[in-house]
């Protein structure tokens, strides 16, 4: 009998546990998220024509020549981010797969530079961004590539 209420005290146990670590705590959490950062909180969704077409925060497979490409060397794969350097490279195979003048291709990477620390650092930008922003400038151009 003894053998049976230590199983029961287990099984109760592990019952408990369950519902407050697989159930209550994970609710909680996602309302908190909700509540406090619903855009973060719901993948940093990017809209294209009202659908989504990425996340902020995740890179995109950008392979066609008309787009930026984000690094292939990112240590995680999904570094959304690339150096001014890196983009400022990409430009003349842009313009000559688009047309588009490299003066505009520059000035956008301008637009869209960030800093590592605010106004110190390595300079760089978000690949789905500038794509996005490209793809909304000359819908002629990018409407073949855009599904």
């Amino acid at each position: 009998m003894k053998g049976f209420r230590n199983l029961s005290t287990a099984a109760r146990l592990t019952l408990i546990s369950v519902v407050i670590c697989g159930l209550l705590f994970p609710i909680i959490m996602t309302g908190i998220g909700q509540v406090a950062a619903p855009w973060q909180s719901n993948g940093s969704q990017v809209y294209y024509d009202g659908k989504s077409i990425g996340s902020d925060l995740i890179s995109q497979d950008f392979s066609a020549p008309v787009f930026f490409h984000p690094r292939n060397d990112s240590a995680s794969g999904v570094d959304p981010d690339i150096t001014l350097t890196y983009a400022l490279s990409q430009v003349p195979r842009i313009h000559n797969a688009t047309g588009i003048p490299e003066s505009f291709l520059n000035a956008t990477l301008e637009k869209y530079t960030q800093y590592t620390m605010f106004f110190f650092g390595t300079k760089y930008v978000n690949v789905l961004n500038v794509n996005l922003y490209l793809m909304e400038s000359f819908p002629s151009i990018y409407a073949p590539y855009v599904q």
